[in-house]
C-alpha cells in the first residue's frame, strides 16, 4: 500500500504523521504543489518491452504531455540482479533539485520519494499504479532500496532526460532509509 510519512527535519528519528489513505496523501502533497494520482491497472505480459508499456499507458502519457508540455517519455526498470544496483541507488540518495518537474508512474514495484519542504520531509512510498510529479526546484531524493525492483514511466520537458543539481545538504543521511520505511509499511 502507498504510504506517506512526515518527519520534522530536527527530529528525524520518527514520523509525526503517517497515512495510507490515498485521498489524504493526494491532499497533503497537493498543498505543496506535488501531483499524486493512482492510474488504473493495464494488462501487461510478463517481460513487457518498454514500447509495450508506453503503448499500454499511451492515453495517460499523451494527456500529461499535452497538459504539462512534456517532450519525452521513457521507461526505466531495475531488478535486484542488476550488478550496478548499488551505484544506481547511491546516485539518487543525496538531496537535489531539478529544473523541470520529476514525473514517475510506477508500472510495477515500488520506490521511496523524500520531499523536503522547509522544516518537514515527506516520505512517499510509491507503488504500482502511483503517479507522482515533483515540481521543479523542489528539494528531494529517491531511495530504491538495496534490492530494487521497479519499472517506471518517466516524463521530461528536457529531451536529454534526468539532470540534477545537488544541494550539498546532509539531510538525506539523517532520515530513515527505504529499509526502515518500506518494511514498516508491510
Amino acid at each position: 500500500m502507498t504510504t506517506l510519512s512526515i518527519f520534522d527535519q530536527d527530529q528525524p528519528e520518527r514520523a509525526r504523521t503517517f497515512t495510507e489513505n490515498p485521498a489524504e496523501i493526494r491532499e497533503l502533497l497537493a498543498s505543496h504543489g506535488v501531483r499524486f494520482e493512482q492510474w488504473p491497472t493495464r494488462y501487461l505480459p510478463a517481460g513487457a518491452s518498454h514500447e509495450e508499456i508506453l503503448e499500454a499507458y499511451g492515453d495517460e502519457v499523451a494527456k500529461l504531455q499535452a497538459e504539462c508540455g512534456f517532450q519525452a517519455a521513457d521507461v526505466v526498470s531495475l531488478n535486484p540482479d542488476n550488478p550496478q544496483k548499488e551505484a544506481f541507488r547511491k546516485k539518487f540518495l543525496d538531496e537535489h533539485t531539478h529544473r523541470e518537474d520529476e514525473v514517475r508512474f510506477f508500472v510495477r514495484g515500488q520506490g521511496l520519494f523524500y520531499l523536503h519542504f522547509g522544516n518537514q520531509v515527506f516520505a512517499v512510498l510509491c507503488r504500482k499504479n502511483d503517479l507522482i510529479s515533483v515540481p521543479d526546484g523542489t528539494r528531494h531524493w529517491f531511495d530504491m532500496g538495496p534490492e530494487p525492483e521497479f519499472t517506471c514511466i518517466r516524463l521530461f520537458t528536457n529531451p536529454e532526460g534526468w539532470a540534477a543539481d545537488f544541494t550539498g545538504e546532509d539531510i538525506a543521511a539523517r532520515l530513515p532509509r527505504y529499509e526502515a520505511l518500506a518494511g514498516a509499511a508491510g
